[in-house]
């Protein structure tokens, strides 16, 4: 069959016209059909799903009751455009509650449709052709792959167990440092876990001003953060001058599917986001807006989201610690990331963590995320779905029982 006339039409950046006709595979296309495998050859097996990378619960019933009230309300019809007043005047009490960050509403708060959208929205406010965004991996590459779309750069900054997953900025060369207008951050960190520190932060803030970086602080599991008070990068002094953060409320509220967040901090920055956000959509559904400012301003919600994803990863980590894997408990997000094993029982080897991820899929029907970006690393969610703490210890002994025999060796 010949390629459509429009074959040729296809952007550079996102195939040209090689667009469609690749081979490779995703590799979480690679997980979603080893566990179609799994379930079609073990039927009788339960698929044990550490892979999943949201919520398992519905948003708190209060916040459905506001959503109710709201949903038909004729002034709630229209389009948001940037957002209402009361979402941002609610963000900002929440931010000087929690963190004692002072925002203006009006100027320094402006919502988004999800955190996605706002890492995707943000590099169009500053990247040219031949400008370099800077960006951790393992990580969501969102804000990368849109610095590419605009003929930006991306140059990887590895986050190793060495330096407690945190990106060595001497480490830049000069080159890239010059051309660098992003520097794209996320901490609590997704997949590793870590926290960010004050000290690391002013580091930030001294780099960026150093070099005329904008920072862009991805804060989407701050409520999940454990045993330390969580920490706003704005909460630093300096930071508000060199760049905002991005929040959400799918993780620490249980709002997953309903798109909304916010973007805060300097005033400049925060309005070109506007501006870009503007010509981009025509905001979140009033209702929804609404239904978030009475979430963001009940602190018993992100408390009890957070005590239930404290509670899963540490029986996660005792779990899979008794079963030889090298566990600690994460500092913050609700992801358990462990050095990934190089063979197991029966004399299997493992050359990525790939490979070790598809054993225990195909294997043992225990489903888990492999990272290969910077050394092999397994991530496993502590979202699974139990109903309840009993539900939650039984599916933990029936992974100690599948797993006592598979015997995990490291190189």
């Amino acid at each position: 069959m010949s390629d459509p006339y429009f074959q040729q039409l296809f952007a550079d950046r996102i195939g040209g016209a090689e667009y469609g006709k690749s081979t490779a595979i995703y590799k979480f296309e690679k997980i979603k059909r080893a566990k179609r495998r799994a379930l079609a050859e073990f039927p009788d097996r339960t698929l044990l799903d550490f892979g999943i990378g949201e919520n398992d619960e519905m948003a708190p019933e209060s916040v459905r009751r506001r959503m109710a009230q709201e949903i038909n309300l004729p002034e709630n019809r229209g389009y948001a455009d940037n957002g209402i007043a009361e979402f941002k005047q609610a963000v900002a009490r929440m931010m000087e509650r929690r963190f004692g960050v002072t925002l203006d509403p009006a100027t320094e708060v402006n919502h988004c449709i999800g955190s996605k959208s706002a890492l995707a929205i943000l590099p169009a406010c500053f990247i040219n052709p031949g400008d370099v965004t800077l960006m951790t991996v393992p990580g969501y590459p969102v804000a990368g792959t849109h610095s590419q779309y605009y003929g930006g750069e991306v140059h990887r900054l590895p986050l190793l167990a060495a330096n407690n997953f945190l990106p060595d900025l001497d480490e830049i060369p000069d080159e890239i440092a010059t051309r660098a207008k992003l520097l794209v951050l996320n901490y609590p960190n997704s997949p590793t876990g870590a926290l960010a520190t004050k000290n690391f932060y002013g580091e930030v803030i001294d780099f960026a001003r150093q070099h005329d970086v904008v920072v862009v602080q991805d804060a989407a599991h701050i409520m999940l953060t454990f045993g330390d008070e969580p920490l706003s990068f704005l909460s630093v002094p300096g930071a508000k001058d060199v760049g905002v953060e991005v929040h959400s409320l799918s993780k620490g509220y249980d709002m997953i599917g309903w798109r909304i967040g916010w973007v805060c901090g300097n005033e400049r920055i925060v309005h070109a986001f506007a501006d870009v956000k503007d010509n981009t959509d025509s905001g979140q559904f009033i209702a929804i807006q609404k239904a978030a400012a009475a979430a963001l301003d009940d602190d018993s919600i992100p408390a009890a989201t957070n005590e239930k994803y404290r509670r899963r990863l540490a029986k996660l980590v005792s779990v899979f610690s008794r079963c030889g894997f090298d566990c600690r408990m994460p500092g913050g997000s609700y992801f358990l990331y462990t050095k990934s094993p190089t063979g197991a029982a029966g004399g299997v080897t493992f050359a990525t963590a790939e490979d070790a991820s598809q054993h225990l899929i195909n294997n043992y029907s225990i489903c888990t995320v492999p990272w290969d970006d910077a050394g092999a690393y397994l991530r496993f969610s502590a979202t699974y779905v139990a109903a309840d703490e009993a539900a939650e210890d039984a599916l933990m002994a029936e992974t100690e029982t599948r797993l006592k025999d598979f015997q995990p060796t490291f190189g």
